[in-house]
Formats: C-alpha cells, sequence, structure tokens
C-alpha cells in the first residue's frame, strides 16, 4: 500500500469528514488544502435521487459556468462552407469535413478534449463513432454539440468559454469540474452554485423523494469535503 505523503496528511488535518460545511467554508477549504506543486483541478460531486436505468431518469446535458472551467479546451468542428468558416473565426482549433473523418479514422487521432458537428455532417460523423463514443468525443444533440449552421460559431464560443457536459452515472451521481484552485473563491462559488442550479432544473417529474440527496467537492490531490446541500441550495437560489 502506497504511504501517505506528509503534504495530504496535513490537508487532512484540516477537513472533518464527518461534518457538512457550507459552501463558502468548503471553497476555502478547498483552497486552502489543494498545495500540490500544480493548478489542482476542483471537482464537485452531486448525488441525485433518481435511477438512471430509467430513461425519463437519465439526467444529462450542458450548461455554461460563470466563470469557466480555468483549463484551455481543444475543440474541432466537422462543418463545411460558410459553417466551417465561421468555426474558424469563432476560435476552433481543427475544422473539417470529410479529411478530418479520414484523419480521425485512419490515424487515430484524439488530440482533443470536444467535438462540435453540423446536423447535415452527422451522417459522415457516424461512421467513427465507434472511434469517439467510447471516448465521450461523439457530437450528440443532447448536450447541444450537434447543431445547426447557423448556430456553430456560439456553440464553439460557449466551450471555449467554459461550457461543461454531465451525465449521471450508474449510482445516480453526476461528477464535473468545476474549476482551478487558483481562480478565487467567489468564482469557485459562482461556478458550483450555477451547476447545482442547472441540475435542480432538470429534476424530472417522476424522481420521487428527495432529489439532491448530497455534495461533495474534492481537488485533484485533496481530501473530499462534504457539503450542507440546504446551504448550497440556497446559494444556487433553489
Amino acid at each position: 500500500m502506497a504511504k501517505a505523503s506528509k503534504r495530504w496528511l496535513a490537508a487532512k488535518e484540516k477537513v472533518d469528514t464527518t461534518r457538512k460545511y457550507s459552501l463558502a467554508e468548503a471553497v476555502d477549504l478547498m483552497k486552502d488544502t489543494a498545495n500540490a506543486g500544480f493548478d489542482e483541478s476542483i471537482d464537485l460531486a452531486v448525488r441525485l435521487g433518481v435511477n438512471p436505468r430509467h430513461a425519463d431518469q437519465m439526467i444529462r446535458g450542458a450548461t455554461s459556468l460563470p466563470h469557466g472551467t480555468g483549463k484551455s479546451v481543444t475543440i474541432v468542428v466537422f462543418a463545411q462552407g460558410e459553417a466551417a468558416k465561421a468555426a474558424e473565426e469563432a476560435g476552433a482549433d481543427v475544422v473539417g469535413a470529410d479529411e478530418l473523418i479520414q484523419k480521425i479514422q485512419k490515424e487515430n487521432w484524439l488530440e482533443f478534449d470536444k467535438a462540435v458537428a453540423t446536423r447535415d455532417m452527422m451522417g459522415k460523423v457516424g461512421r467513427i463513432g465507434r472511434i469517439l463514443g467510447p471516448r465521450g468525443l461523439m457530437p450528440n444533440p443532447k448536450v447541444g454539440t450537434v447543431v445547426a449552421p447557423e448556430h456553430v460559431a456560439q456553440t464553439v464560443k460557449e466551450l471555449k468559454g467554459g461550457r461543461i457536459d454531465f451525465r449521471v452515472e450508474k449510482a445516480g451521481i453526476i461528477h464535473c469540474p468545476v474549476g482551478k484552485a487558483s481562480m478565487s473563491a467567489e468564482a469557485l462559488h459562482d461556478n458550483i452554485a450555477a451547476l447545482v442550479s442547472e441540475l435542480v432544473r432538470l429534476k424530472p417529474a417522476s424522481a420521487k423523494g428527495t432529489y439532491v440527496r448530497g455534495i461533495a467537492v474534492t481537488s485533484t490531490m485533496g481530501i473530499g469535503v462534504r457539503l450542507d446541500t440546504s446551504d448550497v441550495l440556497r446559494a444556487a437560489g433553489r
């Protein structure tokens, strides 16, 4: 078994794992304990009262964080004509049609974080679904990455600006990045509140009982901190 580092043990001393912290306290703890030799990611885990085996309770979507994720995102766009030009002008890293599909198909090229496709391209993009799908890179209308040609520029700008995708796991938990440790406490607070607000908005009518059952936040190399759900919901305006 790997031996815990002094840094990790010191961080653990600051976190009471039996307590549920307010959102403000949790954010401060994250910033205080995220002291690895790099800018750690801050991630949120939300346990929802849903059963993902029921199609109407499969929570999935996307939202733009007010202050972004603090991470640069490499975006490819499958488009042609005016839509391709608009995607390039909006800041897409790689734009193409048949030649881009062939590059991925023949070279297994996957050096990007997000993929967007115009609707007219999806018939062709479907050929590489077996490559993109398992890696979570397949454009999908449910998360807003399959768009009309006139909307491609706005989609690229949103993704570059910090739009994130989320999908509930089998256990009813959603994991999402909400920023970096270097971001201000106010920015992390706002990002967490925005994500939780969107999850509550997507509550399915068929979900019974308590919907938001637990929330925790953690840094890449840090200790998980449990949050007071009532306090987070208030911060989220819910």
